[in-house]
């Protein structure tokens, strides 16, 4: 709507701002919207008149309400944001970067300005993110760089003891990478253990029990973070660990859709620490995939089978093979695939054994781990999983990212982590689900996105580490230098106070 179409009170509270008589405006513009609670530049208009009285939370009602009747205004957005700013509330900034970006609005002085903003809240990881961004858009802003060190040596030190081959911490540690210092430390003996700890504020285990059990059991020294696989829920080694020394057990599992995780493993656990509950705390964090990293391709349906993870008795390969058996018979021109290594030397030398007894010799393949699992997965079409022990399942995740479909036995809590439709009990209803015609690749790509995307996991992570922060690491104030003054401005089409970026 146009200034000329405005109704009388309108065009005088536009005349009222002009002149800086913003009480009078105000009541003016209050009066139009109540006859036309809807005009989309009269909100805006009235919510920069309230900014500029000093009532920016007020502001921030109006700003909100015209987005909701006109979400694609670049004006709306931009004033919305400095209102938010204007009474500190950074967060709720954040989650607009999406829209900002996509209207060319997110610009570094904003971001230094946020980065400021969290500082001034002591949030100093949430700054080192912001200001990270902001160097990201415009390298030539060299004195970030030192400042962004500056901030990171006062943040807590970390470190991570992990077994195995630390591949599902990588993008766990390169994300507190960037606003931690971090260690990384694989077999140390006891004392050595006892030294890094003391060096460091926070110590995380992962996948190293016998470790996690020394650690619990020596004088209090630093805060502690262990990390539950699936399969670790129903060994004994929790019986002998000291709870009271772990601050907190984080649980794999869990989605959009169950929050808590696998109770049934969860309850294992439990049973077998029963102090466990009163001692530390319990954070559900559901696995995220990288979904960069692993292309979508809108395939069409195949007959390349994908079994990814490493073989061991928990994973029950031996279940899939007799699936395979029974579709092998119905089509025999399908195929199955193993990525993973052998854990096992017996089960290794059954599953070899089986598949030359069950006449698979040539349909059944051991391909080891692969290194790239994107590109592995590039000619398959299926996805399946028969563990009796499972989490979220990130083979089954990273197959249906890049659009394979999910095959999954029926394990215990599998209901709550996905749908029904992909479920198999019997190696019948498992070949009906491979030759139906029902094949959305789509569908499994945004089921991840919407469920187990990387980044709802590190927001989780960042979560837990923020709140085990030592309050005797503080930090001074920092005040980026390419912040500037803000100001209120007069748009020469409305000629009613805007806020706009100085240049």
């Amino acid at each position: 709507m146009t200034v000329a179409t405005k109704s009388n009170p309108y065009q005088r509270s536009l005349e009222l701002a002009e002149d800086g008589d913003y009480p009078e405006a105000l009541a003016r513009a209050q009066e139009h919207l109540r006859t036309e609670p809807e005009d989309v530049q009269a909100l805006n208009d009235a919510g920069a008149i309230l900014y500029c009285l000093g009532r920016p939370d007020e502001a921030i009602d109006h700003f909100v309400k015209a987005r909701s009747l006109q979400g694609g205004s670049a004006e709306i957005l931009r004033n919305l944001v400095e209102a938010y700013l204007a009474v500190g509330r950074a967060n709720e900034v954040i989650q607009l970067f999406d829209d900002m970006e996509q209207m060319g609005i997110l610009k570094t002085d904003i971001l230094n300005r946020i980065g400021n903003l969290l500082l001034d809240q002591d949030n100093k990881g949430g700054a080192i993110e912001i200001l990270q961004k902001s160097l990201q858009i415009a390298p030539e802003q060299k004195i970030l760089e030192p400042m962004i060190e500056v901030i990171r040596s006062k943040m807590p030190k970390v470190a991570f003891f992990c077994g195995g081959d630390g591949e599902a911490l990588n993008e766990i540690t390169k994300f507190i990478k960037r606003r931690f210092e971090v260690h990384l430390f694989e077999k140390q003996t006891e004392k050595e253990l006892y030294e890094s700890m003391k060096s460091s504020d926070i110590c995380w285990f992962e996948q190293c029990a016998n470790l996690a059990v020394t650690a619990s059991k020596l004088p209090k020294v630093c805060k502690i973070i262990y990390r539950l696989q699936h399969h670790e829920a129903y060994k004994q080694w929790p019986k002998e660990i000291n709870w009271a020394n772990i601050d907190v057990l984080v649980c794999t599992g869990g989605s959009r859709t169950a929050p808590t995780g696998n109770s049934f493993f969860r309850d294992a656990f439990t049973q077998t620490a029963p102090e466990l509950d009163e001692s530390t705390s319990i954070v559900t964090v559901p696995n995220g995939v990288n979904l960069e990293k692993f292309a979508f391709t809108n395939r069409r349906r195949g007959k390349n089978i994908a079994f990814l993870g490493n073989l061991r008795m928990v994973t029950n390969p031996a279940f899939v093979l007799q699936c395979m058996q029974k579709l092998h018979y119905i089509d025999p021109e399908y195929r199955l695939f193993f990525g993973g290594q052998f854990e096992d030397a017996a089960l290794e030398q059954y599953l070899r054994y089986i598949v030359d007894a069950l006449g698979l010799r040539d349909v059944v393949f051991f391909d080891g781990g692969a290194e790239d699992v994107s590109c592995w997965l590039e000619d398959k079409h299926y996805i399946v999983s028969t563990g009796i022990i499972e989490g979220d399942g990130m083979g089954l995740l990273e197959g249906m990212a890049c659009g394979l479909k999910p095959v999954i036995h029926n394990f215990p809590g599998a209901q709550r982590a996905f749908p029904q439709r992909f479920l198999f009990n019997i190696s019948e209803e498992f070949c009906e689900q491979i030759l139906s015609d029902n094949y959305e690749p789509q569908w499994y790509r945004r089921f991840v996105e919407e469920n187990y995307p990387l980044e709802n996991q590190l927001i989780n992570i960042n979560d837990i580490f923020t709140k085990l922060e030592p309050e005797s690491v503080t930090g001074e104030s920092w005040s980026a230098s390419q912040s500037q003054a803000r100001h209120l401005s007069v748009d020469a089409e409305h000629r009613i106070p805007v806020m706009s970026v100085q240049s």
